[in-house]
């Protein structure tokens, strides 16, 4: 069994994953609109060394906010699920009283 907080109850667990799943889907829209960017306006650079390091940059910036989108719903998606822990507890509480 897990040790928690006294703080802790569903009220803000669920905020807190409404917070993290709002920052997921902007991030999600946000790494959409710029790989698409990347992906209409081609890199054009004669020189092979600013050929690479642009590709290479490019391919930081859409890793990272992939990274980041990942993130955010991973952190709503278990909070979510503590949500329920909670509830079920507290169900299973009042079942045994």
């Amino acid at each position: 069994m897990t040790v928690l907080p006294p703080k802790t109850n569903p009220l803000r667990c669920l905020t807190g994953a409404l917070i993290a799943g709002t920052l997921g889907i902007l991030l999600y829209r946000l790494t959409g609109a710029i790989a698409y960017v990347f992906a209409t306006h081609a890199v054009s650079y004669h020189n092979q060394l600013v050929y690479s390091l642009a590709v290479a940059v490019r391919t930081l910036v859409v890793g990272l906010c992939t990274l980041a989108t990942g993130v955010f719903s991973i952190i709503a998606v278990g909070l979510v699920a503590l949500t329920l822990q909670l509830l079920w507890e507290r169900w299973l509480q009042r079942e045994q009283a």
